[in-house]
């Protein structure tokens, strides 16, 4: 295999990657949305069409592992093959996620909620932000951008950290309706999760930067 077919194949890999990177960032809001509207027909749609995203995992994973076995990169062409493999558990990862929001929408179901969601889908908002444009300096071999895309982590983690004691406060109190205890649990766990997503985001960027310099970084 010639050098200009490793280039094509893996071009088309990181363009199928950014396919399954806008997938799972729509099932993430699909989810927000669900549970933020108690649209429960919304929030089964996502838990289905994750099979969805589940497929496309499996093909990019054949799809790498046929490059190695082909092309047998070294270096820096190895670098990005595995790259990309890891950044797909990543995605994957997310869509989990996306999954897990889901059902804390239907466990919910339409009972009223303890409070305006509000600060759960402005962290569902920065973190696919984050997400975006960390696929987006991806495949652009932004190293700058990877390097600054992780400095947005810090507001999120805050919100969290807010909304943690808010929450806990609940169930700390205590309260005759057990509701709102269980809902505290189900938006603490909500947004536990939007946490980690941004923490995926971040991953992608180290990727990157360890893809074109060689260097393993931790923000």
């Amino acid at each position: 295999m010639t050098r200009k077919d490793f280039d094509q194949s893996l071009g088309l890999l990181e363009q199928k990657m950014l396919h399954m990177g806008s997938v799972v960032e729509q099932a993430v809001i699909n989810a927000v949305a669900a549970l933020r509207d108690q649209n429960l027909e919304q929030a089964e749609r996502v838990i289905l069409e994750d099979e969805q995203i589940d497929e496309l995992s499996r093909e990019l994973d054949e799809e790498c592992v046929q490059i190695l076995a082909l092309h047998q990169p070294v270096a820096r062409d190895l670098r990005a093959v595995t790259s990309i493999l890891r950044t797909v558990i990543d995605l994957e990862r997310i869509a989990d996620h996306a999954v897990n929001i889901a059902e804390y929408a239907l466990k919910i179901g339409n009972e009223p909620l303890l409070k305006p969601l509000i600060d759960i889908p402005r962290m569902a908002g920065m973190a696919m932000e984050m997400l975006h444009s960390a696929l987006q300096a991806f495949v652009a071999r932004d190293v700058a951008k990877a390097r600054e895309i992780p400095l947005q982590d810090d507001a999120i983690d805050q919100i969290y950290a807010d909304l943690y004691d808010e929450l806990l406060g609940f169930i700390i109190a205590g309260s005759d309706n057990n509701r709102w205890e269980a809902q505290s649990v189900i938006l603490l766990f909500t947004s536990h999760s939007l946490e980690r997503i941004a923490d995926h985001a971040v991953n992608i960027c180290e990727r990157l930067i360890y893809l074109e310099t060689g260097k393993i970084m931790h923000f």
